[in-house]
């Protein structure tokens, strides 16, 4: 058995507030039923090795900094996460009703501060007007915010770069402009370009605008690329998060230790505290996993959850299974395997759950 000391995972693209089957029940589900899925997604991501998200939307207003706030304070377990308010759309243009927040017009986005992929818009057209992205990412940057776009078609992408979209996800129709932008401007922008969306999809990402040489060239460009697959459809249920990675090396011809650079290293400097998390050093939060088996050889072994033996978040085991928690206790006649009966077995320290 060989064990494999790894840091907490990272996902760029979340959606705790996604129930993994039909979207549209979630514009009328209850409140209070749409927190307790919310605590469940949240607690499966760090069931699976991550220990930071990096929310994309929220179907609710405040569903996102609820669940936040009760991890924060130890009373349920969860990831670290930046929250996000819901998505914005012009009217008519939401992916799903009732989860969508609208704006018209520069005054009404900077009042509520998406390229869609349902059947009724395009997704290589871009909906909103320069001005009114311009407005949108001023009003937040005054607030110290971030912005995010869903930014799929062509110009909604260059619109990002132009307007200083923080985080760009998709970037399915980018062009060669595009590119030539973001590697201009790379040290200001990430991109997430949630692929096990679109594989899952259809098995074929270049049926849905995104090719696999899109993703070649941002990497060798050294555009900051990020793993976040965009989990919580039918398709990306939750807990198979590390599918992203598989991603990146199988597709994106990233190397092992690169695809879990970018989950860990790579995303602390998306939460913009890489000065304590991401990588192992005296002072950093301590976020780790125990794996049976070497994610540098196969990086498919991340997706198994039986081979993660203990995840670690904040110094505090979220996980453990009894072999990785017991000591063994001996006696005059030496020291007992870990074959014996759990009589013989003594429990290090209690496990934490938060």
């Amino acid at each position: 058995m060989y064990i494999h000391l790894n840091l907490g995972l990272g996902d760029s693209h979340t959606h705790f507030t996604w129930n993994g089957g039909d979207l549209n029940r979630l514009g009328t589900l209850g409140v209070e039923e749409h927190t307790l899925l919310t605590a469940r997604s949240a607690e499966c991501f760090l069931d699976s090795g991550y220990t930071m998200c990096f929310v994309a939307a929220s179907a609710k207003k405040r569903l996102d900094v609820v669940i936040r706030e009760a991890i924060n304070a130890g009373d349920i377990p969860g990831p670290r996460f930046l929250a996000n308010g819901q998505e914005m759309a012009r009217t008519r243009g939401e992916l799903v009703g009732g989860i969508t927040a609208y704006a018209n017009g520069p005054e009404e986005m900077r009042e509520v501060t998406s390229v869609s992929i349902t059947e009724i818009r395009d997704a290589e057209d871009c909906y909103f007007t320069p001005e009114e992205t311009a407005a949108c990412v001023d009003e937040a940057h005054k607030h110290k915010k971030r912005v995010c776009s869903h930014a799929r078609a062509r110009d909604s992408v260059q619109q990002s770069i132009d307007c200083g979209v923080d985080v760009i996800y998709h970037a399915s129709y980018i062009d060669e402009n595009g590119m030539d932008a973001l590697e201009k401007k790379r040290s200001k922008h990430v991109v997430a370009p949630a692929i096990n969306w679109l594989i899952a999809t259809l098995e074929d990402a270049v049926m849905f605008g995104y090719s696999t040489e899109k993703a070649e060239q941002m990497h060798r460009r050294g555009i900051v690329v990020l793993p976040g697959g965009d989990y919580g459809f039918a398709w990306t249920p939750h807990g198979t998060y590390a599918r992203d990675l598989a991603h990146f090396v199988n597709r994106f011809g990233f190397t092992p230790h690169e695809s879990i650079i970018a989950a860990t290293y790579g995303m602390a400097k998306l939460f913009m505290r890489s000065h304590e998390m991401g990588h192992i050093k005296k002072g950093n939060y301590a976020d780790c996993l125990v794996v049976d088996g070497d994610p540098l050889k196969d990086i498919s072994i991340l997706q198994d959850h039986d081979r993660l033996n203990i995840i670690i978040i904040n110094g505090r085991v979220h996980k453990a299974g009894v072999k990785e928690y017991v000591i063994p206790i001996q006696d005059s006649t030496g020291v007992h395997s870990m074959t014996n009966e759990m009589g013989h077995l003594k429990l290090q320290r209690p496990i934490q759950s938060s």
